[in-house]
């Protein structure tokens, strides 16, 4: 595959294809672990992982990448099979996430700002050579009547274009990931007040890459939907599809390849249908696809339950949403398709 920055950008996000986050730190993994009475230790979380990324029928057809944590980008499969090349293998490009989480901005109750950026030039020239040829950074905007902040948007935003920025330096496309919080406190926002925040976040984080020269043409967005908050939900798919798609054509260059959508708390079908509107309704500039976690995971975690004789299972329930989300990632899902399964 080329190793230029905008051949990359373009393969993770090819037509009907999404990219995977499995990229869980340590401790949520264990929570994942944890629902399934699963002990998270490196073995365990490596096997997880390995039946995933050995899931043929999906890594070939409907996953373009996958987003992972340092320990799983060094791990090695049970037959001594490095991870990285087993994605490799399927056609997938390997990432890995960079930034060091969410710590709280001072004076800023209530808000974040995402850490991470010293050392980081060096981390992404040994991560180059592991394998990755991309890189996540998460920057949380928590979202209420009162927040965010301009401090914490303007904070968030120019972590993540010197993280762009510094991505490229090293051959690596960055995925550039503002999240306004649907699932955060107290979540009783309405779609408007998502909306509104969206668009703002959005002009600011694409004014940071700017001033930052970062090459639109080699990275792509990781957005949240436009979307009601989890204890405020009543937006139809048709509309949180109609304002999504209306903020990104409001703050989102053509130059960008396209936008990976993150599912942020939605259900599994949630996240599907709404991307599966967006496509199927409207003419865009960019590729919309997903970058989900939680909602390409669940049920394929719940069918394996930490067993080898469910291995099978595991992956059967992972390819079905893989398929599910190849085909919103082209406009042609339908729920039918789900009761069909």
């Amino acid at each position: 595959m080329s190793e230029r920055l905008e051949d990359i950008a373009a393969a993770m996000v090819s037509a009907g294809k999404g990219i995977l986050a499995a990229d869980e730190s340590t401790g949520t993994i264990k929570k994942r672990f944890d629902s399934i009475n699963v002990e998270s230790t490196e073995e365990t979380r490596r096997d997880y992982r390995e039946m995933l990324f050995r899931s043929s029928e999906a890594m070939s057809n409907y996953i373009s990448g996958v987003i992972l944590f340092d320990e799983t980008l060094r791990q090695k499969a049970a037959d001594g099979t490095p991870l990285v090349d087993i994605i490799k293998a399927s056609g997938a490009v390997p990432g890995i996430k960079v930034d060091g989480g969410a710590k709280p901005l001072a004076a800023h109750p209530g808000e974040t700002v995402t850490e991470g950026l010293d050392g980081l030039r060096e981390r992404l020239e040994e991560y180059y050579g592991l394998g990755a040829r991309f890189a996540k950074w998460r920057g949380v905007i928590a979202i209420s009547g009162d927040l965010p902040t301009g401090g914490a948007v303007r904070a968030n935003a120019h972590a993540l274009a010197r993280y762009a920025a510094l991505c490229q330096e090293a051959g690596i496309v960055p995925i550039v990931e503002p999240e306004i919080l649907m699932d955060g406190a107290p979540g009783d926002h309405s779609i408007d007040r998502c909306y509104e925040v969206t668009e703002w976040v959005l002009r600011t984080v694409f004014a940071e890459l700017y001033d930052a020269r970062v090459n639109l043409e080699g990275t792509v967005l990781k957005p949240n939907m436009v979307i009601d908050g989890k204890n405020a939900r009543n937006a139809s798919v048709e509309e949180i599809a109609e304002k999504t798609v209306r903020c990104l054509k409001a703050t989102v260059p053509a130059a960008i390849p396209g936008i990976a959508f993150l599912s942020g708390g939605q259900s599994d079908e949630e996240a599907t249908a709404h991307l599966s509107a967006m496509n199927a309704g409207y003419d865009l500039p960019w590729q919309l696809t997903f970058s989900y976690g939680r909602a390409l995971q669940a049920a394929c975690l719940k069918a394996w339950s930490g067993k080898s004789e469910n291995v099978a299972a595991g992956q059967r329930a992972f390819t079905h949403r893989a398929r599910m989300n190849g085909l919103a990632a082209t406009g042609n899902w339908n729920a039918d398709m789900e009761k069909a399964a």
